[in-house]
C-alpha cells in the first residue's frame, strides 16, 4: 500500500504556507514534504509537526541566488565552502524536524562551462553530506531534473542519477525518483522502476505533461502504484503536483489509501 506525503510548496498554496500543515492533516496525509525550510525556525516548523501529528519526510538543501538562475550550490566549482555550509544548516533543521531524507541540489551548468567540473564538485560534496549525515541516520537524495522545468540543470536522466549514485558510493545516497521528470526525458517509468529496484529512496509523481494531479495525463498511476507494492518499495511518494484548482477539489484520486 503506498505512502503518500502532501508537498506544501505546491499543495495547499491558497493559504498561508503554515496553515498548510493543519490542511494537510485535515485531508488525511500523515507526512509533509516541502522544497525549504529556511525561512522559518525549526522549532516552530517542528511545533506544526506535533501540533498536526505529522511526519516530515524531505526537504532540499538551500538553491542559492534563485532569482540569478541558481538552484543548489553543491555542483558548482569553487563554492564548496558555501555548499557545505548548506549540507551542515540542512542537517541542524533534519534533526530538529526528525527528517530521514534530504535533498541535495546540485546546481545548474552555465553555457560554456565545463560539466565535467560541476560533475566532480558534485561527487565531492555528496561524500561530504552522507558521511555528515550518516551517523544521524539521514540519507542523501539526488534528483534528476528534466530541462524543460529547469533547463541546464546538472543532470536531467535517471541514467545519470544511477552513475553519479555508483561513483559517490556511500550506502544512505538514494536516487530521489520523480516520475515527471523521469517520464519528460527517460520514459519507460515500470522499466526504470524494475531496473533501480533498490536504489531510489523517495519518489515523486505528477500528471504528464500538465503537472496536476496523477489522475490526470499520460500515466497510469494505479498501475505504477502496484507496481510499486510488487517491488517492495516502503518509501514515501510526494504528490509533488500543481493542483488544477483548490488542492481539496482535486483529492478523490489519492483519499482511497489514505
Amino acid at each position: 500500500m503506498p505512502k503518500f506525503a502532501a508537498n506544501l510548496s505546491m499543495m495547499f498554496t491558497e493559504l498561508p504556507f503554515l496553515e498548510r500543515f493543519a490542511a494537510a492533516a485535515d485531508a488525511g496525509f500523515k507526512a509533509v514534504e516541502f522544497l525549504f525550510p529556511y525561512d522559518y525556525p525549526a522549532d516552530l516548523l517542528a511545533q506544526q509537526l506535533r501540533r498536526h501529528g505529522l511526519q516530515q519526510v524531505l526537504f532540499n538543501t538551500a538553491p542559492g541566488d534563485a532569482a540569478a538562475g541558481e538552484w543548489g550550490l553543491a555542483a558548482l566549482p569553487g563554492r564548496e565552502a558555501e555548499a557545505r555550509a548548506d549540507i551542515d544548516r540542512a542537517l541542524e533543521y533534519a534533526l530538529a524536524l526528525g527528517c530521514p531524507s534530504v535533498h541535495v541540489m546540485a546546481g545548474v551548468v552555465p553555457a560554456g562551462a565545463d560539466p565535467a567540473a560541476y560533475r566532480t564538485a558534485f561527487i565531492g560534496n555528496l561524500r561530504y553530506a552522507a558521511d555528515a549525515f550518516a551517523p544521524h541516520g539521514i540519507n542523501v537524495m539526488i534528483e534528476a531534473l528534466s530541462p524543460q522545468v529547469k533547463p541546464n540543470y546538472l543532470f536531467s536522466s535517471q541514467h545519470q542519477a544511477a552513475a553519479l549514485q555508483a561513483e559517490v558510493d556511500r550506502p544512505n545516497l538514494f536516487i530521489q525518483f520523480d516520475f515527471f521528470h523521469a517520464q519528460l526525458v527517460d520514459g519507460n517509468i515500470s522499466g526504470l522502476l524494475q531496473a533501480l529496484a533498490g536504489r531510489y529512496g523517495h519518489i515523486q509523481i505528477a500528471g504528464v505533461p500538465d503537472r496536476h494531479e496523477p489522475d490526470d495525463g499520460e500515466l497510469n498511476y494505479p498501475w505504477l502504484f502496484a507496481q510499486l507494492d510488487r517491488l517492495g518499495y516502503d518509501g514515501w511518494i510526494g504528490c509533488e503536483y500543481q493542483p488544477r484548482a483548490a488542492t481539496d477539489a482535486g483529492l478523490a484520486w489519492v483519499r482511497p489509501y489514505l
